[in-house]
Parts: structure tokens; sequence; C-alpha cells
């Protein structure tokens, strides 16, 4: 059994709040039934994380921003991380919630890792 969720969230439609907040869900859960979760941010999905842009994205049914949604991750106990890339466009201007920027070579050993289970979006 995997001992950690890897929650990639690379092709997502970003501007669909219903696409988008399940991953953000699904890892708070994890996190609250107390496994080790990393929500990683990739791709098209990497503008998330830059201030300004998930507090704009409203779910209309439960009235909260997908930035919401990402502090409650954060609050559980989820580990946040960007892209390389990304954190290099955006360095000064990413959310405080995000720990870290990895590489490919990282999404890779997680992934290949059979105590890791990894969910993508």
């Amino acid at each position: 059994m995997a001992d950690k969720l890897l929650i990639v969230i690379a092709n997502s439609d970003i501007s669909n709040v219903r696409e988008i907040t399940p991953p953000l869900v699904q890892a708070t859960v994890a996190a609250a039934m107390e496994y080790e979760v990393e929500l990683l941010f990739t791709g098209q999905a990497s503008p998330l994380v830059v201030q300004g842009v998930a507090e704009k994205l409203i779910n209309p049914a439960q009235q909260k921003s997908v930035y919401d949604y990402i502090r409650a991750a954060k609050l559980a106990g989820v580990s946040i991380k960007v892209c390389i890339p990304s954190m290099e466009d955006w360095q000064d201007e990413l959310i405080p919630e995000v720990d870290e920027a990895v590489g490919s070579a990282y999404m890779i050993n997680e992934t290949m890792d059979d105590s890791v289970a990894t969910l993508t979006y």
C-alpha cells in the first residue's frame, strides 16, 4: 500500500472551477485521513499558484474561491509544490502556501516509487 499521495494538476481547465476543485478537495480529505499528500501544480494549471489568480475563481455552489480550497489543503497538512519553470516565471508573485519548486526528475522519481500513489488532473 502506498504511504504517500501525489496529486499532479497539469491539464485541468483552470477557468472551470468545477473541474479544478475536486483534486484540491481530495488532497484535503487525504491529509485529514493522515496520509502524506503533495499537490504539484504544473503545465497550464501553474497560474493557480500566482497571487490573485485563484482568488478570482469562485465556486458558486459553495461561495468559496479556488484559493480557499488551496488554503484548506495547506491547513490540512498538504505540501504544495510548483514546477521550476513556473517558479522562475513568477517567483515573487507566488502564493505563500507554495512550499517549493521541483523539477522533472522529482516528478518522475515520485511517480515511479511504489510507495507513492499518483493522481493526475
